[in-house]
């Protein structure tokens, strides 16, 4: 039987179903989260079947609802985890963990679910091959890849989830490989002005996922902004979201306007680093030069920037700082944005963990009709949510 009209869908009255703003909904859609096609007219269209799907879709972290992640945990010798740390700098789609200890390497991966663990057996250690065996037999951990590292070992020797390469240049690779595989959308066209993440589709999701596109201001984040204009001697300070078209401001300083395209970006180079990414002088860099930001009546001249992650370790945003002089950072300030920009990522994450919370308990009410479950959250911020049951 064909669809009806019925059946079909735009996108503000996927928002009306969905009981989000059109922008949300345009986000929900162009994220991947709900299939969606263009009509002759340039307008999406989505069918109603999708959009029940998703408000159906079982909670973050419930059983048989795996997220993506994009993050990867390393369980290597000490010697050896500096040697993976050089090699996953260039993989910006991934949040590498590693470890030397296993107990803490098992703590982590509990914490996360990640996509992929990498255990490196040179030299051979019999407990990190024993870990290999228990990761394998855990059903929670179906959706993450499990790789070993080792050139003496027969992959007959392994269990037969794990995966046996001979190099840590090769695991490198692998993951590189399967954070491509992770998108649901195909990659952007060749003529997007500006660098894209090979995992952006994911990326969007995540940001999706976030909850924070279009809030409003928030104590929490702009305590940290103003620390970064402050202590970093910058007029200019932003917490900056990334969506497919814009670049939005959770939190400013020293800017009036709330958004710019996503084109004007300099975050769409920091979110590819792993570390702080900086333009000492931005009408000297051919990237920026014509930037409307720099050659408009903005007046940018310097800018830094580092990533903010969510829980699954994709990377959502930056936490940056501007000036309308050249400067330089210098080792203490890169430090610094870094150990800013790493607690506004604490506080995306602990936005997530009261969201899958409220999933949770809006679960257990329907199932069991008649229970008094309700949560509150202090005015302080979700760092003191209060549960009720």
């Amino acid at each position: 039987m064909g669809k009806t009209d019925k059946d079909i869908l735009t996108t503000a009255e996927t928002a009306r179903i969905l009981g989000v703003s059109v922008r949300t909904a345009q986000l929900l859609i162009e994220g991947g989260s709900v299939p969606s096609w263009k009509t002759p007219g340039g307008h999406r269209r989505v069918y109603r079947a999708d959009v029940m799907g998703l408000i159906e879709r079982p909670a973050p972290g419930a059983p048989g609802a795996p997220l993506p992640s994009a993050t990867v945990i390393i369980v290597a010798s000490s010697e050896r985890l500096a040697h993976y740390d050089r090699l996953f700098a260039g993989i910006a789609e991934c949040t590498v963990e590693a470890f030397d200890n296993v107990h803490r390497a098992l703590f982590a991966i509990g914490s996360v679910r990640p996509h992929a663990i990498i255990v490196d057996l040179e030299p051979p250690d019999a407990e990190r091959e024993r870990l290999l065996h228990s990761l394998s037999a855990n059903p929670s951990l179906g959706h993450s890849r499990i790789l070993a590292v080792a050139g003496k070992i027969a992959s007959a020797d392994l269990p037969s989830r794990v995966v046996h390469v001979e190099t840590a240049e090769q695991a490198a690779a692998a993951m590189r490989v399967s954070v491509i595989d992770a998108g649901t959308q195909a990659p952007p066209p060749a003529e997007t002005l500006f660098p894209i993440a090979l995992n952006e589709s994911q990326r969007l999701v995540a940001l999706e996922r976030s909850g924070l596109l279009d809030t409003l201001p928030e104590e929490a984040f702009d305590r940290l902004t103003w620390l970064a204009s402050r202590n970093l001697d910058a007029p200019i300070a932003l917490l900056t979201l990334l969506t497919p078209t814009r670049q939005w401001f959770k939190s400013r300083i020293g800017l009036d306007t709330p958004e710019t395209p996503r084109s004007w970006a300099f975050c769409n180079h920091t979110i590819l680093q792993k570390g702080v990414f900086s333009v000492e002088n931005l009408p000297s860099d051919p990237r920026f030069a014509a930037n409307p930001a720099v050659a408009g009546d903005l007046g940018f001249r310097f800018y830094a920037g580092a990533p903010v992650h969510d829980s699954e370790g994709f990377t959502v945003g930056s936490l940056c700082i501007i000036d309308r002089r050249p400067r330089k950072l210098d080792d203490g300030e890169r430090r610094t944005l870094l150990a800013l920009a790493a607690l506004a990522s604490d506080e995306v994450r602990l936005r997530s963990i009261e969201r899958q919370l409220r999933d949770a308990l809006r679960k257990a009410e329907r199932q069991t009709p008649g229970q008094g479950h309700s949560v509150s959250v202090d005015p302080a911020g979700p760092a003191r949510l209060q549960v009720q049951v």
